[in-house]
């Protein structure tokens, strides 16, 4: 019993730094263009050094 007032406090801890991570990252643009990398994998670009 004794853990689980340990561990129930660093599991919420845990999670509220997960949430804040992920609030943070949808703030700061991460998601905004999903589709642009699958599109600049297939697209034949002349830029790109051979390899």
């Amino acid at each position: 019993m004794n853990g689980l007032l340990v561990l129930i406090p660093i599991a919420l801890l845990l999670g509220m730094l997960g949430l804040g991570a992920f609030l943070w990252s949808l703030r700061s643009g991460q998601y905004d263009d999903l589709d642009g990398a699958a599109h600049r994998i297939l697209s034949d670009n002349d830029d790109a050094p051979n390899a």
